[in-house]
């Protein structure tokens, strides 16, 4: 060892001898590649049906809409005009309405158009969002992010225990909603 050289500075061996640096260790190899992108919990499917179709007359890029039980639509987003009605019937020979469906331009006329079923009431409600709990005699009632009194007793209906129901609405007095059990 030469006169200026050590292995380790002096604040380093001190701390080490006296327990106070926890050792480096390496990770246990065993062997085992494991594949990519296969960890944690699987996630939950996302869309019912995903569908590529051809509008030409569909401007922008990007689109969304709800299509009712009697087939009409009400579009939500739209970057551009036209008729989405190629974009539902892509979609309706896989799913039937009631659905929600989002679609963005692929290249040229080709869209790729996802949707997921989701299920309206008719509700005569204030705001635009509803989260309904209901956990034993207890009600919480949120309405556009502010607590409210009282309750709705169409979403109340749709419960046969403790939940949390949500409701968004879609135009007028129609509401999609979903329940999630407590």
């Amino acid at each position: 060892m030469g006169l200026f050289r050590r292995s380790k500075p002096l604040h380093e061996r001190l701390a080490e001898e006296g327990g106070l640096v926890e050792r480096k260790t390496r990770p246990l190899y065993t062997g085992v590649i494991p594949e990519t992108g296969i960890h944690g919990i699987p996630r939950e499917r996302e869309y019912d049906a995903v569908v590529s179709a051809e509008a030409a007359d569909v401007g922008g890029a990007e689109v969304a809409f709800v299509t009712l039980s009697d087939g009409s639509l009400v579009v939500e987003h739209e970057e551009g005009d036209g008729d989405l009605t190629p974009l539902a019937q892509a979609v309706e020979a896989q799913l039937a309405p009631p659905y929600r469906a989002r679609a963005v331009r692929k290249a040229g006329d080709i869209w790729a158009v996802a949707a997921r079923r989701i299920r309206i009431v008719e509700l005569d409600a204030d705001g635009d969002e509803i989260e309904l709990v209901r956990q034993g005699e207890e009600r919480s009632l949120v309405i556009d992010g502010q607590r409210a009194f009282g309750t709705i007793h169409e979403l109340e209906a749709l419960t046969d225990g403790d939940a949390v129901i949500r409701a968004t609405r879609i135009d007028g007095n129609l509401w999609e909603v979903s329940r999630e059990p407590l």
